[in-house]
């Protein structure tokens, strides 16, 4: 929300989705249904999430990158043997397997450049010798199990014109992760106030029939008048319109945050771990020889 998924490690205990069975609406959203339709596609009505996985296949989720390079994001793919990554003014999230092979953490090496940084947000092993970990932070992934979307009309849609503002606001909130050309991965709704911009929230990660909701900030002279959840139901409605169910990451630690997210109902799924690791200078290629590493 309003602080830097960065900013924070330790854990903090939120509710789990259950596993199977639908869940009511959260008191919010019931109340909401009662005073009149916020939206055509309510909790009761709107499309189901996509259809559970084959026994034993990975969830889109849990994998995230993974799943939207390889398939609506692919077009932004740069791919390196089974190692692949957004351009890195786009966003920082890297997708590769759950157990890394020596050529993978050369391929990772090579992207990532001598003693570059590179992300490692499903990393389930330690890194080879030669590889620093900057950080790990425990994070919390959250799915919308009752969420009433709704447009906003305050709410204006921001392209590539906005960037340097969008930046400047990201710059004063830290919500996260947010570079030049992330505005082109989905939809970003604004709101301005006296022609400047004080709130934004879009979309992110793109795995089939889910997407992220992300960059959720406010500027602090406006906290407190509920522009979050406003711009979240919004960015909401899109997704929900096009037959997907919204997901978003937080850090663990963003209790505040969280509890808005639960508050609009959504549920915890996982606690992902975000990291980001320093590539050697050099690095021992599946040959076992030595080389310098290369872009």
């Amino acid at each position: 929300m309003d602080r830097s998924e960065g900013e924070h490690a330790q854990a903090v205990r939120v509710r789990r989705v259950p596993r199977r069975g639908g869940t009511g609406c959260s008191r919010k959203a019931r109340s909401d249904r009662r005073g009149g339709p916020v939206s055509t596609l309510d909790p009761a009505t709107r499309p189901q999430p996509a259809a559970p996985t084959a026994a034993g296949a990975p969830h889109p989720l849990d994998n995230p990158a993974l799943s939207s390079l390889t398939g609506p994001h692919a077009h932004f793919a740069e791919r390196r043997g089974r190692i692949l990554r957004y351009p890195v003014d786009v966003t920082p999230w890297t997708a590769h397997p759950d157990v890394l092979e020596a050529q993978d953490w050369a391929d990772l090496a090579a992207l990532a450049g001598p003693g570059g940084t590179i992300s490692l947000n499903t990393l389930r092993q330690e890194p080879p010798k030669g590889w620093e970990i900057l950080h790990r932070i425990g994070g919390v992934q959250l799915v919308d199990v009752s969420v009433v979307p709704a447009p906003d009309p305050e709410a204006v849609r921001l392209g590539p014109a906005d960037v340097p503002e969008m930046l400047d606001l990201v710059e004063r909130t830290r919500p996260g992760p947010f570079l030049p050309r992330t505005v082109e991965l989905g939809t970003y709704l604004g709101i301005r106030r006296g022609g400047a911009l004080v709130a934004m929230a879009g979309e992110r990660l793109h795995p089939p029939g889910w997407t992220e909701i992300t960059g959720v900030c406010t500027d602090e002279s406006v906290r407190g008048q509920g522009l979050a959840s406003r711009l979240v139901r919004a960015v909401a409605y899109g997704i929900r319109e096009r037959g997907e169910t919204p997901f978003l990451h937080t850090s663990a630690a963003n209790t505040v945050a969280i509890r808005l997210y639960e508050s609009l109902g959504f549920q915890l799924r996982a606690h992902p771990e975000f990291l980001a690791a320093l590539a050697p200078v050099s690095f021992p290629p599946a040959d076992g020889t030595r080389r310098a590493a290369l872009r």
